[in-house]
């Protein structure tokens, strides 16, 4: 710290803090318009000068330094700065007063004297750009460039000719951006704003109820509704920046068919009821149910999209008031081979690193990932950290924002990871870059490894993956080499037959290597939604327990805990509980926040095994495609706007998610009809909380990497666990001095299978299914905002060799088939996509992509391998 004097006053701030930083710290107001705390300090403005030791300096720019004499308002600068707003104001048209330019012009009681020269562009679909307003800070060009790394901001003409033009010098419609918001948040002037935001006179900070990243949020409100979306500057994850699903896509929460009241299918209809009917007509099937076919013919699935508490309650339900095991997540068919995998090898079945790490890797190495479009944030950060020199591999069959910036860009054929890794493993060991010391001191096995992984050269493995040898041999001295390296990974690799032993075989070069356990490397599995870290990690898992202790090992701990008997018995995961369904044996499923039929693979078996199912309780906030061909009952869920609770993210943080709007309608939070069917069927004692708090402070009592995560504590910041107690800061980096699981870490010789699903002659071309950055896997929010009009429908991406062959142009329909099924897509011609290979996402319920995908699953952990599908693809 240093010591110093502002306008007489004693300050102390931290060393390197800015002038400008020290002043607001003391409560001192100055005016500055090019300067935003997201971005390096710029000067130009020359508003926020001040006196330091009776010499001008602009405080954006100028250290403080120890002793230090600070004048912030002398007449002479005074004058100076109402020259500068006078002359910026002869040519600013006469606005609604509010941006942070006019409420600095009112301050000095200086009038806008400019007149309207054009109108302004509502191209755009969030965006309106009104450069009349414009007053040349730059702002808008600076953080697209340095938080964002769009470049669709340009500088254009020299003098008084000088104007900032969208990179399409057109409309903003035509322009590159992808929408984050972040230039409005920087503009000072009102020159760009949101279109459909309104005046908030509440800010309530919460958590982003999209992907795993988990960003937090200011939402502003105006009588009870949502009227705009800020990032929070202060947020370790996102630092002051959001994408476009966080920022504008909220209207789905006040969208017209959202399903507000209680509901029971009668006659195959559905009627509205209350919700002491709803719960009473539930909670008498599953008694029924449980008399005559036992616990283990009903399951429980938990949601990625619910809070951790609500997760917590639901598997409690199952084992403590069903008496079953039969308890899962939509975890199993994305990351459940990462956390199978971490787990095995680790200890712990989560990230090994944080976010935070990007920007200490001298290495980032992308597997199978997208994340500028699917983990935006990350992927600017990653982006960033580019930019500014570090090296940067990509391992993806499509060609992505990140790959086209990449050092090398490998493109496997899909499902041939495993020979890949292995290879590049194969090339460390030939450059003589295995960290000795490392692997000597925290891992064994070596040797067995070395001469397992021989068998694949690079050499060999080019022929297997489609890859030239030399790119798997500079991808292994860039990774191996320029330490420390970063590692993060998709579902490209995780939705395979061999889904688990291919993030094995990932880990195995982090050992090799001596990337793990430090500052800017490890293995980081980017999770797909908001939750799906912590649905799995409360216990919505058939063979765990909270904190994902293994059920046979803890059950007599969580028995004392809550008072009541766990049975002994494993349970069913989701894709057993399918195959349970098709042969009878199981009754009664409860779904929240989960549309099985459209998410699950191989639609027509799926829709099958779910009509064997005589009684299904629905969830959720919307009529899915679960509930309208096969829902008994349907709770309405509350959005996470209207609920209280806590999200874990990707790499573990836990993050406060607060009600911002009232519950609509009749719905509820998810927990709360959990806990009201317990009571229904007499078992109360099991689930009787009386608020999210509540039932969090329990989960710190039987999980204890989490006990010193209090809602007291979470109300400063988010923490990381482990967090064993509250006087613990949280826990950034895992297996720093040794793994988790006390022991040495064990190299995988992992033999390489071929998967069943393959091209031939019928069906020749490989389909890869993927997110889209405008939505959010099943569509159910982001379908119901403006974002349907910036992406409407799913899209077949095809190659324009292979569209050629096939006579299919741009936005033309095609049927693709495969061996389960077919649908109808529009073709979009891109070179993104390999010769010989296709791309769609699966945001629509129509067409429903999973007709397509296949029942072949992860060996471990049961994942659907839905990165590998063959098709054959013919005009419509």
């Amino acid at each position: 710290m240093i010591a110093a004097r502002i306008n007489g006053l004693d300050v102390s701030v931290e060393q390197g803090a800015s002038i400008l930083s020290a002043v607001s710290q003391a409560g001192i107001e100055l005016p500055s318009l090019c300067h935003d705390p997201r971005l390096k300090p710029y000067g130009a403005c020359r508003l926020c000068m001040v006196k330091a030791n009776g010499r001008a300096v602009a405080a954006c720019t100028t250290e403080l330094l120890e002793g230090d004499t600070i004048e912030t308002h002398p007449s002479d600068i005074e004058a100076q700065r109402r020259t500068i707003l006078s002359l910026l104001a002869e040519n600013f048209p006469p606005g609604d007063g509010n941006s942070q330019f006019e409420m600095c012009l009112d301050r000095y009681d200086i009038k806008p004297a400019g007149k309207r020269r054009e109108q302004p562009d509502e191209s755009h679909t969030y965006l309106r750009v009104d450069m009349d307003r414009c007053i040349h800070c730059n702002r808008c060009v600076r953080i697209c460039d340095e938080v964002q790394g769009q470049f669709v901001w340009q500088v254009v003409g020299r003098g008084e000719l000088t104007r900032i033009v969208p990179d399409s010098h057109g409309k903003m419609a035509d322009s590159s951006c992808v929408s984050c918001g972040a230039c409005v948040d920087a503009c000072p002037s009102g020159a760009l704003t949101d279109k459909e935001s309104g005046r908030a006179d509440q800010w309530t900070r919460t958590t982003c109820p999209y992907c795993g990243v988990g960003c937090e949020m200011r939402v502003g409100t105006h009588n009870g509704r949502i009227v705009n979306i800020r990032p929070a500057l202060d947020a370790p994850v996102n630092r002051g920046h959001l994408c476009v699903k966080g920022r504008y896509a909220f209207q789905y929460v006040t969208a017209p068919d959202r399903i507000i009241r209680p509901m029971i299918r009668t006659n195959d209809r559905w009627e509205e009821v209350d919700w002491e009917q709803a719960i009473e007509h539930a909670a008498d099937a599953l008694t029924r149910i449980l008399d005559d076919h036992g616990p283990d013919s009903i399951g429980i699935l938990g949601s990625a999209r619910a809070t951790n508490e609500e997760n917590y309650v639901a598997q409690k339900f199952a084992r403590a008031v069903i008496g079953t095991n039969n308890v899962d997540c939509c975890a199993r068919v994305c990351h459940a081979p990462s956390a199978y995998a971490l787990r095995e090898m680790l200890g712990t079945g989560a990230a090994t690193n944080s976010f935070a790490d990007i920007e200490q890797a001298e290495t980032i190495l992308v597997c199978g990932a997208n994340p500028t479009e699917n983990h935006p944030i990350v992927g600017a950060r990653i982006r960033q950290r580019k930019l500014n020199g570090a090296r940067l591999i990509v391992i993806d069959p499509r060609r992505t924002e990140l790959a086209a910036i990449a050092d090398i860009h490998l493109r496997p054929v899909p499902g041939t990871n495993i020979p890949l890794f292995h290879a590049i493993a194969c090339a460390i060991a030939d450059l003589g870059a295995i960290d000795e010391a490392f692997v000597r001191e925290r891992t064994e096995d070596l040797q067995t490894y070395l001469a397992f992984v021989r068998q694949f050269s690079p050499e060999k493995a080019s022929g297997i993956c489609g890859l030239p040898a030399q790119d798997i041999r500079r991808a292994a001295e860039l990774y191996a080499c320029h330490k420390p390296a970063i590692s993060f990974h998709g579902l490209g690799l995780t939705e395979h037959h061999q889904g688990s032993e291919t993030v094995m075989s990932l880990i195995n070069l982090a050992l090799l290597t001596g990337n793990i356990g430090k500052p800017g490397t490890g293995v980081n599995p980017l999770r797909g939604q908001n939750n799906v870290q912590g649905s799995a990690h409360m216990g919505c898992e058939p063979n765990h327990l909270t904190g994902f202790a293994p059920l046979l090992d803890k059950a007599d701990q969580f028995e004392k805990i809550w008072n009541h008997p766990i049975p002994r018995t494993m349970g069913m995961n989701l894709l057993e509980m399918m195959d349970a369904a098709e042969h009878g044996r199981l009754q009664a499923l409860w779904a929240f926040g989960y549309d099985i039929l459209m998410t699950n693979p191989n639609v027509q078996r799926t829709r099958q095994a779910l009509n064997r199912i005589p009684f299904i309780i629905i969830q959720d906030l919307f009529m899915t495609e679960t509930a309208r061909e096969f829902g008994s009952v349907f709770f309405p869920a509350a959005s996470s706007y209207e609920k209280d609770g806590t999200f874990m993210n990707g790499d573990r943080h836990i993050q406060r998610v607060r009600a911002a709007i009232p519950l609509q309608g009749d719905s509820k939070p998810d927990w709360q009809p959990f806990c009201d069917v317990a009571k229904a069927m007499g078992k109360s004692v099991a689930l009787d909380y009386a608020s999210a708090e509540e039932i969090w402070n329990e989960i710190r009592k039987v999980w204890p990497g989490g006990a010193g995560i209090a809602y007291a504590r979470l109300d400063q910041r988010s923490l990381q666990w482990p967090c064993p107690s509250e006087e613990h800061p949280g826990t950034q980096i895992v297996h720093k001095d040794q793994f988790a699981h006390g022991q040495k870490a064990r190299f995988r010789c992992i033999e390489y299978e071929p998967t069943e699903e393959t091209t031939d002659e019928d069906y020749p071309i490989l389909l890869v299914t993927g997110r889209a950055l405008y939505h959010f896997n099943a569509g159910t929010m982001t379908m119901r905002t403006p974002n349907a009009r910036l992406r409407p429908n799913d899209t077949l991406d095809l190659h324009p060799e292979d569209a050629s062959a096939l006579g299919l142009s741009d936005g033309q329909f095609a049927v693709i088939k495969s061996r389960r099924g077919q649908i109808k897509l529009a073709v979009r011609i891109t070179d993104q996509v390999a010769k010989g290979q296709a791309f769609s996402t699966f945001h629509s319920a129509e067409p429903l992509i999973n007709l397509l995908t296949s029942d072949v699953r992860d060996k471990q952990t049961l994942a659907p391998e839905y990165k590998v599908t063959a098709v054959r693809v013919a005009p419509a």
